[in-house]
């Protein structure tokens, strides 16, 4: 049976582990470019609809 370096093992696991957090985060949380721009043009045409549409009473 060969000897096993504990250090080696530990941080080996924790490095698994950060990848495994970083993958998840980046699903969770990435977004492209281009993504994030077609969200904020959809938005500014919706404000804008919405104050088109609106009604004020004079």
């Amino acid at each position: 049976m060969k000897p096993i370096n504990l250090n080696k093992v530990r941080k080996a696991k924790a490095r698994a582990e950060e990848k495994a957090r970083a993958v998840q985060n980046s699903i969770k949380f990435g977004r492209t470019k281009a993504e994030r721009m077609l969200d904020a043009a959809r938005n500014e045409q919706a404000s804008k609809r919405l104050s088109e549409l609106k009604f004020e009473d004079d």
